[in-house]
């Protein structure tokens, strides 16, 4: 199944290449495409393939979000991220390729919602369904940008021809995406034909994690509680600390914690997530192909590691020592490894956007909100967590649990960010998370000694838009310190 969903979208991936190349072409594909369910799923499928390139979500996203988590350090052209004062030239690069692409992956799904409805031999059920995937797809993209850039050109079906559009406020571009989850929630299947496949659990997770960023904890904590309540999905039990490769290993298809996964393969010399080759040292023999090592940590100097209960599984597998010049106590990441992927681009693992471990610490963080301090059932969902973490049975209580009297509001969240920093440990979360929640400046401050400047909250709008978006001005719409 995962390797028949990574061959559909590299051919669909392909075709809307050839279409971006071809303006005759693509007016045919308009009028003649979009007329049978397989057809219409072709085009869908498209919307995935700029997502999973290497120069988005497929490497140097992830690589570049994961370098500003407290608790990790870019080498080599990530460094200076670490440094917190905005982007060098370098990085400045590949942000512009990361909204490029996340840009061709919003117009792939304006395709599908303008088109699929006029196909002419394709059921209702089927336009319904492929017109939630492509909204639950532009509203997963146009989240990540949103968080990343602030202010956005809004394109949609119905404007997707204009060039020229002005940046729209952050209120209009969350209100788009909202809508069209909302749509999806309704419309998406309850359960994915293939894995990868969105749902409407997928769409409910992903409007809770929109609604905690814009402080709608109610909101929230109702749609996290939908996903839990559905009893579709469950934590995955493990005793060693090597069996968290039953969730996160290069050769899991799917998994009962998958919710919402970008999909990988070995499977062709360019499917595989080339994220994992920026964890590795090629001396460890975690990754076939070597490894950048872009990333490491440091067990004494910082002190979230230094921190970290050795007791706890999650530890001794996410983290193995290895001295890259650094000094004895310089350790890297091993969560997503694959010892036999051949080159850069074909490790097996899979990008886990939305688990139910996220899903379970996302209803503790809103439900603590909502009330005003943590409920009896937020205190229980993170001891869920922890107990697996431990290698317990994360459903029967243990003596080891939190309890809810020793803790008020403050108190609790401050476990959850701790809990759930450990949790998304090299899922490129945690910068994302500590924006949306108002204490990256002193979460970094603390555990690193750095100073957030302002304009490092936001990447710049790229040169490509400035260049040729005509409604854009060079310098009042730039972001500020760009």
């Amino acid at each position: 199944m995962k390797k028949l969903m990574i061959a559909i979208i590299a051919c669909a991936a392909l075709a809307s290449c050839s279409k971006d190349l071809k303006e005759e072409p693509k007016s045919v594909a308009e009028e003649q495409f979009y007329n049978t369910a397989a057809e219409v799923e072709t085009a869908v499928n498209a919307i995935f393939g700029p997502l999973r390139n290497e120069s988005c979500m497929g490497g140097l996203y992830p690589a570049q979000l994961e370098t500003y988590g407290e608790y990790i350090y870019g080498r080599g052209s990530y460094q200076p991220l670490n440094e917190y004062a905005g982007l060098d030239n370098t990085n400045i690069t590949r942000s512009g390729q990361i909204w490029d692409l996340f840009y061709r992956a919003v117009r792939n799904a304006n395709l599908v919602i303008l088109n699929a409805p006029n196909g002419n031999a394709i059921s209702e059920a089927d336009i319904k369904k492929y017109v939630a995937e492509a909204r639950f797809m532009r509203a997963f993209t146009y989240f990540h940008l949103v968080r990343n850039w602030g202010a956005l050109p809004l394109r949609t079906e119905s404007n997707m021809e204009e060039a020229n559009l002005a940046r729209s406020p952050e209120a209009a571009v969350y209100q788009l995406i909202k809508d069209d989850l909302q749509q999806a929630a309704t419309d998406l299947p309850d359960a994915a034909a293939i894995a990868g496949r969105p749902t409407k659990w997928a769409a409910r997770a992903l409007l809770a994690d929109v609604h905690i960023t814009l402080n709608e904890n109610t909101e929230a904590m109702t749609r996290a509680d939908e996903v839990i309540a559905s009893g579709k999905y469950a934590l995955v039990p493990v005793a060693t600390a090597a069996e968290f490769d039953k969730i996160y290993g290069a050769d899991v298809v799917t998994s009962p914690e998958e919710i919402f996964y970008l999909k990988f393969s070995r499977s062709g010399s360019s499917q595989g997530w080339q994220m994992v080759m920026f964890a590795h040292h090629p001396g460890a023999k975690y990754h076939g192909a070597g490894g950048f090592y872009a990333h490491y940590t440091d067990t004494v100097q910082n002190s979230v590691i230094k921190n970290w209960d050795p007791a706890d599984l999650r530890k001794p597998f996410n983290l193995y020592s290895y001295n890259i010049g650094l000094g004895a106590t310089s350790v890297l990441f091993r969560k997503f490894k694959d010892p036999v992927a051949a080159t850069q681009l074909s490790a097996g693992n899979d990008y886990p956007l939305y688990k139910y471990s996220d899903v379970l610490l996302l209803y503790a963080e809103a439900a603590c909100k909502a009330n005003s301090g943590p409920t009896a059932l937020a205190v229980e969902r993170l001891n869920m967590v922890r107990r697996r973490a431990y290698g317990l049975n994360p459903l029967v209580a243990d003596a080891g649990d939190y309890k809810l009297a020793d803790y008020d509001a403050a108190g609790f969240l401050n476990l959850v960010v701790k809990e759930r920093g450990y949790e998304t440990v090299y899922e490129a979360k945690r910068w994302l998370e500590l924006k949306r929640m108002g204490i990256a400046k002193t979460v970094v401050q603390q555990v690193k000694g750095k100073t957030v400047a302002d304009k490092h909250l936001l990447w710049p709008v790229p040169l490509s838009e400035m260049n040729y978006n005509k409604a854009l001005d060079p310098v009042k719409d730039q972001n500020p310190g760009y």
